[in-house]
């Protein structure tokens, strides 16, 4: 099983849930908004057009839109 390159980097929300090396990730759809379980909740993290380049590569940046807690 190879490991998929880093493709995208999150912006914006609140740091305690996600370390910068998390921020950099794999994601399969560019195009669709990102649902990132962390803690007790959910990090919503939506596509730009922006790219940033990080070590040579290209990201998409997603930016943080808002959190929402695990129903219950």
């Amino acid at each position: 099983m190879s490991i998929a390159e880093p493709n995208v980097i999150l912006r914006g929300g609140p740091s305690t849930y996600l370390s910068e090396e998390q921020r950099i990730r794999h994601v399969e759809r560019l195009d669709e908004k990102l649902k990132l379980p962390r803690g007790d909740r959910y990090e919503h993290f939506e596509p730009t057009a922006e790219s940033e380049v990080h070590e040579g590569v290209a990201l998409r940046v997603f930016t943080w839109t808002g959190a929402t807690q695990f129903a219950e």
